[in-house]
């Protein structure tokens, strides 16, 4: 099983990355629960894969020119293709995501995340922002076709506290039901019409044979 998360802060450290590792976390743990159902998808889990945008800056804004991704970003863009789940987090600039985190996503065949279950996060600087998860970031990955799960969980400043209060318990409360909600997608959910498609194999002269008019 396939996890990767996406996350496009721009600053190193960010929080962006905090909230994407503590997400990544939350749901490792879940699926790593031997006491977990295991449904009817595969148990094992590979170690999640961890893409920064800001590193693909360059190479994404360069595929926009040429049309090509680099082999860099055709690395990345592969990892996303063929994973089982996402967790995608942006910042949130003038209340929606990122143009880094649109751009990457612009790149994409827009059948490479259908059916696949994505858990959308996101950090800003005010809880005023928050609803642009569900205006701007849920739109996008349904325009995609993915499974978003229901919980969508947004981290402002004053969620990062450094002791046990409200606003920290929230954060954390919101961080376990969305691990929990992507995890289930991945443990039960059935094969995807795609890797069905992908195990028939074609002969080329099939193929052929079947582009000949008719005697």
């Amino acid at each position: 099983m396939k996890l990767v998360v996406v996350t496009a802060g721009l600053t190193q450290p960010s929080s962006t990355r905090l909230l994407a590792d503590r997400l990544t976390e939350a749901v490792t743990r879940r699926l790593a629960d031997p006491e977990a159902p295991a449904g009817p998808v595969e148990r094992a889990v590979v170690a999640p894969r961890v893409i920064e945008l800001r590193e693909l800056a360059v190479d994404v804004a360069n595929a926009f020119v040429t049309g090509f991704p680099n082999s860099r970003l055709r690395a990345a863009i592969d990892a996303v293709t063929e994973a089982d789940g996402i967790i995608a987090v942006t910042p949130i600039f003038s209340g929606s995501y990122s143009g880094l985190f649109k751009s990457f996503f612009d790149v994409l065949d827009n059948t490479a995340l259908a059916g696949k279950p994505v858990l959308i996060a996101a950090t800003g600087g005010t809880a005023r922002h928050s609803l642009a998860l569900e205006h701007a970031v849920r739109p996008l990955f349904a325009y995609l076709r993915a499974v978003v799960v229901p919980t969508a969980v947004y981290a402002a400043a004053e969620d990062w506290g450094g002791g046990r209060d409200a606003f920290t318990d929230g954060l954390g409360e919101r961080i376990e039901r969305a691990a929990e909600e992507l995890t289930d997608l991945l443990l039960h959910r059935a094969p995807s019409a795609r890797a069905e498609q992908e195990q028939v194999v074609v002969p080329f002269e099939e193929q052929l044979a079947a582009l000949r008019p008719p005697a």
